[in-house]
């Protein structure tokens, strides 16, 4: 007989990360997963760029189309993507001298998941 361990199985899509605050308390690994992106929306900016980032109708956008609607430098605005990056809400992809951004739709999701509400859930309180 092999003394041998099987290997675990890999899901191939992470679950979901949490149920609503309005339903049960969040666990602290759920709390750590999420709060750097909540941080990372917690500064205009950045809930600006997020916004037109997710909004964009090709599903992406060009970092050449986000700075001229800021009165902020082109250092500034990278900082500002870079926190929302390193904070797993968007990924970007280098086509030549630009950057196209899109959103993280997983991230997104789990955001949206914790903060549900029975009223924004279409079930009246």
């Amino acid at each position: 007989m092999s003394k041998l361990k099987a290997l675990p199985v890999l899901p191939t899509e992470a679950a979901p990360c949490c149920e609503p605050l309005a339903q049960n308390s969040i666990s602290t690994t759920d709390a750590i997963a999420l709060a750097p992106a909540f941080k990372a929306l917690g500064d205009p900016v950045r809930l600006q760029l997020m916004s037109q980032i997710a909004s964009a109708e090709s599903g992406e956008t060009c970092v050449c189309d986000l700075t001229p609607g800021f009165d902020l430098s082109g250092p500034t605005i990278s900082h500002h993507l870079k926190v929302l990056r390193e904070a797993g809400l968007i990924e970007g992809e280098r086509r030549g001298t630009w950057i196209y951004y899109r959103a993280v739709p997983g991230k997104l999701a789990d955001l949206s998941r914790l903060l549900v509400t029975p009223t924004t859930a279409g079930v009246p309180a």
